[in-house]
């Protein structure tokens, strides 16, 4: 197994924060800076059509059961869950060699993303 296959999605927020804001500081956080008040006005308008379209995509339908919000919810958890009992069943199955590494580095990655990604959010904090 090697180490990057852990590390690495460990500080992908780190890496994608630090980015956001280097480049930030590149532009001096200016960006597309509205002339005008009908323009700020605008702006604002296409900000709220923005969330309200993202909203109404990730909505569930009035009728759905909630055992599937409650999944939707825990997705990244319940794939990570599987990866980790599909390679704990390949160790114990004794499946070759070149296919476990992959299923080690593959559950070593998502384990290490999702801690990584909860620690960088509270040392952010």
């Amino acid at each position: 197994m090697l180490i990057e296959t852990l590390v690495l999605p460990a500080l992908v927020p780190a890496i994608a924060d630090g980015l956001r804001g280097l480049f930030a500081r590149f532009i001096q956080g200016k960006g597309a800076q509205p002339q005008s008040v009908q323009e700020s006005i605008q702006l604002i308008q296409a900000h709220t059509e923005r969330v309200r379209a993202l909203a109404e995509i990730d909505a569930l339908s009035p009728n759905a059961s909630p055992w599937v919000a409650d999944l939707r919810g825990a997705f990244r958890y319940v794939a990570v869950g599987s990866i980790l009992i599909t390679t704990l069943v390949a160790a114990l199955a004794g499946v070759n060699a070149a296919a476990l590494d992959v299923l080690i580095d593959l559950s070593g990655a998502s384990m290490s993303f999702i801690i990584g990604e909860r620690m960088y959010l509270g040392i952010k904090k």
